[in-house]
């Protein structure tokens, strides 16, 4: 049974840019970006996950949960885009108004929300991020912030930034580093090459790929076979964390030289990062354009 909610607690919070499941056979709660026009990390959109994140950490700590829940699942419902990264038009504004504080506030929030969501919100739960469109620069990093990563066939990952002579600052290097060696890490960003969630599962940065357009069936069989090796696999994640252990200050070390090479950036970087802004404009409004038309009912002849 799909519930919308777990509870009348949460019931009562709003999310302008989310939307939130609570599925009970497999103890799953979803948070699903939903943030408008751009899919984007607005600030309004992090915002509302670090709300969300808040509610949730201390609903599973308080005691007296009322719903279990063993997963957390980062996704979108935005068709055929998980998320196209940072919010460009937001940081072109904030560079030309010399407005650093704000963008490096923007930058410490982002930082949060991909922490907290590695830490899996300081409670006894997985994360998983299901993956079922494009995911770009931050994007890309948001999925890596979880323990698993789900992806339908054919989606596209990228760190497109050094297109506009940025590089990925909310934790791509720091994420990526604890599946694959440095210097393919180093390649991934430097070529702003794209990888499809077949490729990034033969490397081992995704854990599962699904069918196109299935990706809530394949995250149900996922977890039953996680169930299956239940001790095994949280041993594991938990090797690795010792292991490779990542530290909240070295991704806010990285987002602060981030929003220095972002007060750095020349007439012609900040010109190319408002080309990409128009560029997603475009693409946004030819595919919700698409979709209303699919939608019209037939209009029936005779």
């Amino acid at each position: 049974m799909l519930k919308a909610v777990p509870t009348q607690s949460l019931s009562e919070l709003t999310f302008d840019t989310l939307n939130v499941r609570y599925d009970e056979s497999y103890k799953t709660l979803t948070f699903a970006m939903d943030p408008g026009a751009i899919p984007c990390f607005s600030h309004q959109l992090l915002k509302d996950i670090n709300n969300f994140q808040s509610w949730t950490s201390d609903y599973l700590n308080a005691g007296e949960s009322t719903e279990e829940i063993d997963f957390v699942v980062f996704a979108s419902d935005v068709p055929d885009v998980f998320n196209l990264g940072g919010d460009l038009k937001f940081f072109v504004e904030m560079i030309n108004s010399g407005d650093r504080q704000t963008l490096q506030a923007y930058a410490d929030l982002s930082i949060d929300v991909l922490y907290a969501n590695f830490v899996n919100l300081n409670a006894n739960v997985r994360t998983i991020s299901l993956v079922t469109g494009t995911a770009l620069g931050a994007g890309f990093e948001a999925a890596l912030s979880s323990d698993y990563i789900i992806a339908e066939a054919g989606t596209v990952f990228k760190f497109p930034e050094v297109v506009f002579n940025m590089f990925p600052g909310m934790g791509a290097y720091s994420f990526l580093a604890r599946r694959i060696s440095p210097a393919m890490v180093e390649r991934m960003i430097v070529n702003a090459e794209g990888y499809t969630a077949e490729q990034l599962y033969e490397m081992g940065i995704v854990d599962m790929v699904a069918d196109p357009g299935e990706g809530e069936i394949a995250l149900r069989s996922f977890i039953k076979r996680l169930k299956k090796s239940n001790i095994t696999r949280r041993s594991v994640l938990n090797m690795r964390n010792r292991v490779l252990p990542l530290e909240k200050q070295e991704l806010l070390d990285i987002a602060h030289d981030w929003v220095d090479a972002a007060f750095s950036l020349s007439d012609r970087d900040i010109s190319a990062m408002s080309r990409l802004v128009r560029a997603q404009t475009k693409m946004m409004s030819q595919q919700q354009a698409e979709e209303k038309q699919t939608q019209m009912p037939m209009q029936s002849h005779g």
